[in-house]
């Protein structure tokens, strides 16, 4: 009979001793070794997260081939794919191969395809082959294995979509989830980064959630996102739509407060894959109001200092991917709206 391990992986870590897996330095990723507690997938595909992978582009200039050799690195090194700049990882969709006899989940079964809703930060990940990367939608194509913990959370693959589309939703579940909690009836929200894949997500569940008299305003990089703005007003996924950098808090505020009759916002919602944006976010929100932080190249110092600095009195949640229902939530979307289904198949499949 196999080894139990700690319900939260805390077997797997090599260094530092007493670490969690997500901030581990490294983690054991032999697979010859299972747990009675562990589930064992065979990997198909990475979806690399967003800032994680911009950062890679950058650092390569694009350049597929030294990406997929510092992704091999970072696995080989770490056990886990987590990217030593950004501290992000991803997740993964593959078919079950082993389920433990201490796993509580009798409805999972050998041969389900599945897609982790936990970090590739945490996960002990082997990669033998890389063999196809699609940099522009953050998607690595591999031969491999990971581990699940006991604690691990995941979604059982729907039949109503492919695989590539329910990994491209479900790789941000939890922004438009978090979205469905936060947002009231009535409420003006600001959605920073809302034409990349999490935020034309957050754009459509809080357009859904302030109804007929609250207001979404999606804020775009540059025109360069026009086509995904007007997407965004000819399906009445926001109310208005405004083009500016979000590391330019002072324009983001103008523009901002232009766009919605120079009101603050009682909620932005940041879904911006770059760094130094957490003014933009702030800078238009109320005294009292909520920013939520998804993306994850956000920092808690400039965050937390920024505010204090301005004097702004709001509620900051941390990008949390995890809310109870948020795989179902995001995949209902794409059931709900058929626009947004057909740009996503798309461009993701």
């Amino acid at each position: 009979m196999a080894t139990k391990g700690g319900k939260y992986g805390e077997h797997r870590v090599i260094e530092p001793r007493g670490a969690l897996p997500q901030t581990a330095q490294k983690i054991d990723n032999d697979m010859s070794k299972i747990y009675s507690n562990e589930i064992i997938v065979e990997v198909a595909s990475l979806n690399i997260d967003s800032a994680s992978f911009a950062q890679l582009k950058s650092q390569f200039e694009g350049d597929t081939a030294k990406i997929s050799e510092k992704i091999m690195e970072i696995v080989s090194e770490r056990g886990k794919m987590q990217n030593p700049i950004t501290g992000s990882g991803g997740m993964f969709i593959g078919t079950v191969s082993h389920v433990g006899e201490d796993i509580k989940d009798t409805n999972l079964k050998v041969g389900d395809k599945i897609a982790s809703l936990v970090s590739l930060s945490l996960t002990p990940l082997k990669i033998s082959e890389i063999t196809a990367i699609h940099s522009d939608i953050d998607r690595v194509d591999v031969v491999g294995q990971a581990v699940l913990f006991e604690s691990g959370i995941y979604a059982k693959l729907p039949t109503d979509m492919s695989s590539e589309l329910a990994l491209a939703a479900l790789d941000v579940a939890g922004a438009p989830a978090q979205v469905a909690k936060l947002v009231k009836p009535c409420q003006n929200v600001l959605v920073l980064g809302a034409g990349g894949k999490s935020g034309m997500l957050s754009c459509y569940e809080a357009t859904k959630r302030v109804g007929p008299t609250g207001r979404v305003v999606a804020l775009l990089r540059d025109l360069t996102e026009k086509p995904q703005g007007d997407f965004l007003l000819e399906n009445k996924l926001a109310h208005a739509t405004i083009y500016v950098d979000a590391a330019s808090p002072t324009l983001v505020l103008e523009e901002s407060l232009k766009a919605n009759g120079g009101s603050e916002y009682d909620i932005s919602i940041s879904c911006v894959n770059a760094p130094g944006t957490e003014m933009g976010c702030i800078l238009p929100v109320k005294d009292g109001g909520t920013v939520y932080f998804f993306s994850m190249a956000t920092s808690f110092t400039r965050a937390a200092l920024g505010a204090e600095g301005v004097g702004k009195d709001v509620n900051m949640i941390i990008g949390n991917g995890y809310t109870k229902g948020h795989a179902e939530i995001t995949l209902s979307i794409l059931r709900e709206c058929a626009p947004l289904r057909e740009l996503y198949e798309s461009k993701y499949l």
